[in-house]
């Protein structure tokens, strides 16, 4: 598949020093809490469905500082690093990943169902291309508010064949409205490689149908993902309507906890883990002096022990009781 993405114009925003650490923090977030995730199932610590996001750290992080407390983001069941980038505690995440009643769903959605309105990730869903129409509901009530709230919805390039892509960006432009489309391409859609399946070599062409602006762009460079999403994210408050941005990045592991990867080959493994986005931009923070070992080095520190403490907090929580089984579910079962 081609991977040539578009370079930002003379104009585009740049991140100032502030903003680069705080995009270092969310990506170093993601990392080391899929790391742990990993090594919790490896040891035994939890069971449970897991969808590793290394390696596409640098989108939802640079997405989501362009994003205030009050925009919102509908994600998929592989999007653990959307909903850190967005900010659901890592308590919370934790608690609900182990099934346990402190969770976000009072340990009844698992891993593959976090949602945080509190935070803006209305919804994590599991159905393959859902999170678009569901978006575009989100921005349909921001356009109504008149609040200038946008809406985001993260979607990975197989979800670009579904009907409910075609059927939301239709719709989104047709009404103009303040939403986001993401389309994470790791260039895998589940175990399928995407030229298996996939006609257009770029994703983002499949905007010009509907009339709304697209743009490819390297999703492992923080400074040209922040640069689109943030003329993106201007476009769609200023009523000017939707936006689809591919960005294209790579998965480091396969699309579940598990899975032997042998649709990919060996050496585009190798090279894609040699180009690991979060040290080569830590690197660059500390080439460019924003900011100095010592700063970085406490950061990641602070992170693995907040991770830690996550940990421990989820699993001496409370299993849900029996009668957990009804409520939420019956209208007249568990009403306080």
């Amino acid at each position: 598949m081609s991977t040539e993405a578009t370079t930002p114009g003379a104009n585009a925003a740049i991140p100032d020093p502030s903003t680069q650490l705080e995009i270092f923090r969310r990506m170093t977030l993601i990392s080391k809490n899929d790391e742990a995730a990993r090594k919790a199932i490896r040891t035994g610590r939890l069971i449970m469905p897991y969808y590793s996001p290394k390696g596409q750290e640098v989108i939802p992080s640079s997405v989501s500082v362009n994003l205030n407390d009050d925009d919102q983001i509908c994600t998929i069941y592989r999007g653990t690093h959307d909903m850190l980038a967005k900010g659901v505690p890592l308590k919370d995440l934790w608690a609900e990943m182990a099934g346990r009643v402190t969770g976000t769903c009072k340990g009844k959605g698992g891993p593959m169902h976090i949602t945080h309105p509190a935070s803006g990730a209305i919804l994590t869903t599991g159905i393959v291309g859902s999170s678009m129409p569901i978006a575009n509901g989100l921005a349909w009530a921001h356009k109504l508010d008149g609040s200038r709230r946008v809406a985001v919805a993260y979607f990975g390039d197989g979800a670009s064949n579904i009907g409910a892509f075609h059927e939301s960006l239709n719709m989104a432009s047709l009404w103009k409205l303040p939403v986001i489309f993401v389309c994470q391409n790791n260039r895998f859609c589940e175990h399928t490689r995407y030229e298996n399946v996939t006609a257009v070599d770029k994703i983002s062409k499949r905007a010009i149908g509907y009339g709304m602006p697209g743009v490819t762009v390297d999703g492992n460079d923080p400074f040209a993902m922040y640069a689109a999403v943030h003329e993106a994210v201007n476009r769609a408050r200023d009523g000017e309507g939707p936006t689809l941005i591919e960005a294209i990045t790579f998965r480091f592991y396969g699309h579940v906890f598990g899975d032997n990867d042998s649709y990919m080959t060996k050496e585009e493994k190798a090279e894609a883990m040699a180009k690991d986005p979060l040290p080569i931009f830590r690197a660059k923070l500390l080439e460019s002096s924003v900011a100095t070992e010592e700063q970085l080095a406490k950061i990641e520190a602070d992170i693995a022990s907040e991770i830690e403490e996550a940990i421990e907090f989820a699993l001496g929580s409370d299993l849900p009781p029996l009668e957990e089984l009804e409520r939420d579910v019956y209208a007249d079962a568990g009403a306080a």
